[in-house]
């Protein structure tokens, strides 16, 4: 069932930030549509796909005009009479249209909205919801990994470490789970209201953004927010962390400083942190635990915190070839996938399948500044990710992403389960 690509409408929208990003409709000679919008990335790590920006004046600089022509010139170009259902050939031929290892030339933002777009169009030529269309075996409902506190770059560095988030564990099922992290999500806003912290602000994903005398006092609140939830830790529910090192690491002498506690460790220092932070606290997953080129410190972090999921995101910038490499070098035993880290779904989707032949853990991620699209939920599902990390339950481009999942749930019934992680080597 085959249908050429005919045209490409691009146009210039606005994520949840406010900030311009690139959205495009894909239509195929027989009529077929597929329109997305794409996402863009706060603490973005170095190694990562490069939007094409403007400059100047307009949206201080951060306008995509150009993106947005590329789309509908040179890489429409490329792929025109390409076969929309042949996701590969659709994506080699936008990148090397673009020519360069990054796709900044012509712009990661237009390439990947593109290469969603056409796998939206080729979903409707097989008469097929996404999830359906890009899943060839298994599929499970995605784990919910939800953010409750925030700090680092998506809430005014308030807090060093970037993100505390919730897995609802003991869930049985997606509806269960979402609520379960619902009643978190309240319980820790009365708990911070109760402290005298700043409760009511929100953060780039829907979080609290309080400030607080210590990076350790998110930990605390959480545990307090579950006592108040009368959720068993460890059993009904866990805490994930993003610490984001890269955002507070020195190149110049390799020391990690935490502001808000005046604070410098070395690498060895910063894990022991964290292995304090879980043997406390209910911790299965550790994202970015060192900074993107620390290998060092990444393979001391895998020594000695193997046993729960050491998750790379700008470590491996969902990259094949810096994910290889990880795996060879016994580093790190997950992997945070965001498709515009690489710029085409079929390189992100590459990433997923060396991770699971490996034995390493996928998350499917989602970025800061996010758009009301929801294709994300239905690649986690019929790739089978097993985890699914979007933001918090609030804010309409999060809440987005966690109904399709639920509408999926409802859709399948019990033909599909909700996925149940390891969390740990042999994910």
């Amino acid at each position: 069932m085959s249908d050429p690509i005919e045209t490409i409408t691009a146009f210039e929208a606005l994520d949840s930030r406010g900030r311009p990003t690139v959205g495009c409709t894909v239509v195929t000679r027989g009529g077929a549509r597929g329109r997305a919008i794409v996402p863009s990335g706060a603490s973005t790590g170095s190694h990562e796909a490069r939007e094409l920006r403007d400059g100047g004046e307009r949206y201080g600089g951060y306008g995509v005009r150009r993106a947005v022509a590329n789309a509908e010139g040179e890489l429409l170009d490329a792929v025109r009479g390409i076969d929309v259902t042949d996701q590969d050939v659709v994506d080699r031929a936008l990148r090397e249209a673009d020519g360069t290892a990054d796709g900044g030339r012509l712009g990661a933002n237009a390439i990947l909205a593109i290469s969603v777009a056409a796998a939206q169009a080729a979903a409707a030529v097989r008469r097929l919801p996404l999830y359906a269309a890009v899943g060839d075996g298994l599929m499970t409902l995605p784990m919910p990994m939800i953010n409750i506190i925030s700090g680092g770059a998506h809430a005014a560095r308030a807090l060093d470490v970037q993100d505390f988030l919730v897995v609802p564990v003991g869930a049985a099922t997606f509806a269960e789970a979402i609520e379960t992290v619902a009643r978190v999500r309240a319980a820790t806003g009365d708990v911070l209201r109760d402290r005298g912290a700043t409760w009511a602000l929100v953060a780039d994903e829907g979080g609290y953004g309080p400030q607080l005398s210590s990076n350790r006092e998110a930990l605390e609140v959480l545990s307090a927010a579950f006592d108040r939830a009368h959720l068993i830790p460890g059993d009904d529910i866990a805490i994930a962390i993003d610490v984001a090192a890269t955002q507070f690491h020195s190149a110049s002498d390799g020391t990690y400083h935490w502001q808000t506690e005046d604070r410098r460790m070395r690498s060895a220092e910063l894990v022991e942190e964290l292995a304090a932070w879980s043997a406390d606290f209910p911790v299965v997953s550790i994202e970015d635990a060192l900074a993107e080129d620390d290998w060092d410190g990444w393979r001391t972090a895998t020594e000695h915190l193997g046993g729960i999921q050491l998750l790379g995101d700008d470590l491996f910038v969902t990259s094949p070839d810096r994910l290889r490499r990880g795996i060879a070098e016994d580093v790190a035993n997950a992997v945070l996938v965001k498709p515009n880290q690489i710029g085409t779904l079929s390189e992100a989707r590459e990433a997923v399948g060396i991770a699971h032949a490996a034995g390493y853990a996928t998350v499917l991620s989602a970025r800061s500044g996010e758009t009301e699209d929801h294709w994300l939920a239905d690649l986690a599902v019929g790739w089978n990710t097993g985890q699914l990390k979007i933001g918090s339950t609030m804010r309409s481009e999060r809440t987005a992403k966690w109904n399709r999942v639920l509408e999926i749930e409802r859709e399948l019934g019990d033909d599909i389960a909700l996925a149940r992680p390891m969390f740990g080597r042999g994910s």
